[in-house]
């Protein structure tokens, strides 16, 4: 099997050439450029494509590959909201994921965000650097003993869910299934779990339903100096409501690895760009807010999983295996 890889970065093309060796059958290929109406033409030839989080996988890039003969589009994330399903199903391709390569280095990654926004790092970083060694604009509060309120109880939000329970706060959780596994965590309504919560964290899906979930009403919902933390998809969040929130002095702080106009922006470096909107900007100006480049899944043991799990689902499709991780039904 011929693999094209597109939006490639070096931290993915050393994890892959470590285990491809192991795969005797797979040749893969690196592509820096992501995959889009134009590029989907370099894809002929090869037998599947390999795309990420924030590629272009709409029904006119699958026709293109379709007429490639491309038969597998392999997802080398968990999210799948960037790929037109109907469309794959109708062109006969399949498209298959890593639905659990780390969650507890994404749930990790939410706790770091949730740390350092609440006491300033960032800042205190930055000043001391300039041998300012003043506490003002530094202050905090504990986690110990205050509310967490997990909304969505996955495989990450789970993990999510054990590490605040041991900083020693009470868990609070929303989701449409529970949990069997945590017994330690208080299942209620999103209101309750808005209302009471001294930290928020999102670990929910993208769907029709989630959109824009934290808005104007949900927020007002929100107890004053509220920490918020989203590590799952930026349209969770209506941004503007969130800025106006900002504005309100309704949080204590904000911690952000996904937000809505970030798809031109993940893993790029656009220092010489002149950003298309300013909702970025406007984010990052606030004292209190800390905005990371969709980098909560970046850990070496999460690569290694992923790649591995990647292959596993080639070299399954190739044998005609059934998969589970095959999201086109």
């Amino acid at each position: 099997m011929k693999i094209l890889f597109y939006d490639t970065k070096k931290y993915d093309r050393e994890s892959f050439d470590k285990i491809i060796p192991e795969y005797k059958d797979i040749q893969i290929e690196y592509a820096e450029e992501d995959i889009s109406e134009r590029t989907a033409k370099y894809a002929k030839g090869y037998d599947a494509i390999c795309a990420f989080v924030s590629s272009d996988v709409s029904e006119k890039v699958l026709k293109i590959l379709k007429e490639c003969g491309v038969k597998l589009v392999l997802m080398r994330c968990a999210g799948y909201n960037n790929v037109d399903v109907g469309a794959a199903k109708k062109y006969g391709i399949t498209v298959l994921r890593v639905p659990g390569y780390s969650p507890e280095a994404v749930a990790e990654h939410a706790m770091a965000l949730a740390l350092a926004s609440n006491r300033h790092i960032h800042k205190a970083y930055i000043k001391v650097r300039e041998n300012n060694f003043s506490l003002v604009g530094l202050t905090g509060i504990n986690f110990y003993g205050k509310i967490a309120g997990i909304i969505g109880t996955g495989k990450i939000g789970a993990a999510m869910c054990r590490i605040c329970r041991g900083f020693g706060m009470k868990v609070m959780a929303y989701d449409i299934y529970k949990n069997p596994d945590l017994n330690f965590v208080e299942y209620t309504d999103l209101d309750t779990v808005l209302e009471k919560s001294d930290l928020i964290s999102l670990h929910c899906p993208l769907t029709d339903d989630s959109y824009h979930m934290i808005n104007k009403k949900t927020i007002k919902k929100m107890k004053d100096n509220v920490v918020l933390v989203n590590t799952s998809r930026g349209a969770l969040i209506d941004t503007q409501d969130l800025i106006q929130g900002i504005r309100e002095h309704k949080f204590h702080s904000v911690g952000l690895d996904v937000y809505e106009e970030e798809t031109k922006n993940v893993f790029e470096n656009r220092e010489d760009d002149i950003l298309e909107t300013s909702i970025t900007s406007r984010l990052l100006s606030f004292p209190n807010v800390i905005v990371t480049s969709h980098q909560a899944f970046l850990t070496e043991e999460a690569l290694e999983a992923i790649s591995y799990t990647t292959l596993e689902n080639a070299k399954s499709f190739e044998m005609g295996n059934l998969i589970e991780n095959n999201v086109v039904k």
